[in-house]
């Protein structure tokens, strides 16, 4: 028998009009979502569903967005039976709310925390990502090695799915990287917009801020595996899941290897729980065998219940 995961998006699946109809159709996620707005002490949720999308692209925006689209999505599936989860960075923080690690109003407060540490950061430390296809993980992380060496900070950020990879760092670290990943048989190499350079060292700052938060932050230990983006194994430990989430800021997401492992471990159903359809393209990549889906708008949810 397989087991079926929950994943949950992470910053990029956000657009104008997100989780409108859920609020319109569902009074929980009414009630949810005013609950959200009155802790963030603003109205995010008017920007979901209005724009402007400037607005909505801001990070500390953005964050709490998509956690409270995704997290919704998953108060509404209590019914349908799910083994472990895993989320792509911030969607790691919906993942531990749908396993029980984190309760709802404190996780909204946390991702707040966490997207306005990463603004400042990147306003503080200016830098950006690359996307770069058909190169070898290994000869990538070479590359970043020397050019840290020589020209500025970069690093592996996300290891998204076989041939794909995210590279982070300072702008001219990142353009050197990205001059010699193509030189060295990268098929394409392209800059990405950002406000920051997102799973790199030039995140400490919003790594300090953060910590200031998970400290007094009450996490429990998860009903079910989650697995973590820093070690793509699973974890249920309530005070190991505190020191991933405070060391995902700068660490690369092991996306690829998350998925493999979930997989050895007998999943073979995802169902993506939130805005976007990025992690089912993944997994399809990484896992070609295994049932996919998602869930997004509100009439999908009759296909679950």
């Amino acid at each position: 028998m397989g087991k079926r995961a929950f994943l949950f998006p992470g910053q990029g699946s956000q657009y104008v009009g997100m989780a409108a109809d859920l609020f319109e159709n569902s009074v929980e996620v009414k009630e949810m979502i005013r609950t959200a707005d009155g802790i963030l002490g603003r109205n995010l949720s008017y920007i979901m569903f209005n724009g402007p999308e400037e607005e909505l692209k801001q990070t500390e925006n953005t964050q709490p967005a998509i956690f409270i689209h995704s997290v919704v999505i998953a108060g509404l599936l209590r019914r349908l039976d799910f083994d472990g989860a895993a989320g792509h960075s911030l969607g790691e923080y919906s993942a531990l709310v749908a396993c029980g690690a984190l309760q709802f109003h404190d996780a909204v407060s946390l991702v707040n925390t966490r997207g306005k540490a990463m603004q400042a950061a990147g306003a503080q430390y200016p830098g950006t990502m690359a996307a770069v296809l058909g190169l070898d993980g290994a000869k990538l992380e070479e590359i970043c090695t020397e050019v840290t060496s020589s020209t500025g900070v970069v690093q592996c950020a996300n290891f998204n799915s076989p041939g794909q990879i995210v590279i982070s760092g300072s702008v001219d670290g990142v353009r050197k990287a990205m001059e010699l990943a193509k030189a060295g048989g990268a098929k394409l190499v392209k800059e990405l917009v950002v406000s920051g350079a997102f799973h790199s060292p030039l995140m400490v700052p919003a790594g300090d801020a953060l910590k200031l938060k998970l400290d007094i932050t009450s996490f429990y230990d998860a009903r079910k595996p989650v697995y973590a983006n820093v070690t793509a194994k699973p974890v249920t430990n309530k005070d190991e899941i505190k020191d991933l989430l405070y060391r995902q800021l700068t660490s690369p997401v092991r996306w690829e290897e998350t998925i493999k492992n979930m997989a050895a471990d007998g999943f073979d159903e995802f169902v993506e729980v939130g805005p976007g359809k990025v992690l089912q393209g993944l997994v399809k990549r990484i896992v070609p065998d295994a049932k996919v889906s998602g869930i997004d708008k509100f009439a999908e949810m009759e296909l679950y219940r």
